[in-house]
C-alpha cells in the first residue's frame, strides 16, 4: 500500500535520512520507533511532501508520490495527523472535521457519505461530539489530539500517518488514544505510527522499525521486537 525505498532527506545541506526503506501493507499498523532526533518526524514529512527527498522513491498504491506536494498527496488518499496536533483554533470542531473531508467535498476524492462519516468520527471520539460547536482552540490538549486524528480519518484515507499522538498527554488520555488506534486497526485502517512510547506502539502494531540516527537499525514483527534484548534495553525501559 505504502512503500518507501532508499529514502534520503533533510534540511538544507544537513541530511537526516540516510537511505531508509519501510513497507506499510494494506490493513496493517506499522510503527516507527526511536529516540528523539532519530529522524522519525522527518520521515513523515518527506512522505507527505512537506520536505522534498533528495533520493529514493515513495509509492502509494501504484502512484509514485516522491516529492509530490502535500495537497496532492492528500487527494491521492494519504492522511497525516502531524506532531503537535495543528488544529485550526478559530474554527469549530465540526468545521475542523469537515476540512479533513475537503478533497471529498471538492470531487478530488470519492465523496461517499460525508455526513455519516462525520457522525462516525464523533462516535469514535465522544468528547468531540459533546464539543462539536466549540472552537478548537478552546479544547484541552488531549481533545485537540483526538480532533487531529478524527480530522485525518475524515479523508477516508487509504493510508493514515499518525505522528506522536501521545505527546504531552496525561497517561489516562494516552490509554484512550491507543484504544482508539486499536479500534481503527479492527476496522482495517492502514497506518504508519510514529510514537515515543515504544511499548504501547509495539503492543498495537503488526510490524515495527527501529530508527537510529537516520538509519533503520532493526525491523521485524512487533511481537518479536518486544522481546529483542537490544530493543528492550534501548526503548522499553521502566519509563515505558
Amino acid at each position: 500500500m505504502l512503500s518507501i525505498k532508499n529514502l534520503k532527506a533533510g534540511y538544507g545541506k544537513v541530511e537526516v535520512l540516510h537511505g531508509i526503506s519501510i513497507e506499510v501493507p494494506k490493513s496493517q499498523i506499522i510503527t516507527l520507533i526511536g529516540s528523539n532526533g532519530a529522524g522519525k518526524t522527518t520521515t513523515m514529512r518527506a512522505i507527505t511532501g512537506m520536505i522534498k527527498p533528495t533520493a529514493g522513491e515513495i509509492t502509494l498504491g501504484s502512484e509514485n508520490i516522491t516529492g509530490v506536494e502535500s495537497h496532492r498527496v492528500a487527494r491521492l488518499g494519504l492522511a497525516h495527523s502531524p506532531e503537535g496536533r495543528r488544529v485550526f483554533s478559530t474554527m469549530s470542531v465540526t468545521d475542523n472535521l469537515l476540512l479533513g473531508a475537503f478533497p471529498r467535498l471538492t470531487g478530488s476524492r470519492p465523496k461517499g457519505d460525508v455526513k455519516h462519516d462525520l457522525e462516525k468520527a464523533m462516535e469514535l471520539f465522544p468528547r468531540l461530539k459533546e464539543r462539536r460547536t466549540q472552537l478548537a482552540g478552546t479544547l484541552s490538549g488531549g481533545e485537540q489530539q483526538m480532533l487531529a486524528m478524527a480530522r485525518a480519518v475524515m479523508l477516508n484515507p487509504d493510508v493514515f500517518l499518525l505522528d506522536e499522538p501521545s505527546m504531552g498527554l496525561a497517561p489516562i488520555l494516552v490509554d484512550e488514544v491507543f484504544k482508539t488506534i486499536q479500534r481503527l486497526k479492527s476496522e482495517g485502517v492502514t497506518m504508519l505510527l510514529v510514537e515515543q512510547f515504544a511499548a504501547a506502539a509495539l503492543n498495537v502494531a503488526d510490524y515495527g522499525y527501529v530508527m537510529e540516527n537516520g538509519h533503520i537499525k532493526v525491523h521485524g514483527p512487533a511481537d518479536k521486537l518486544k522481546n529483542d534484548p537490544a530493543v528492550i534495553a534501548a526503548y522499553l525501559g521502566g519509563s515505558h
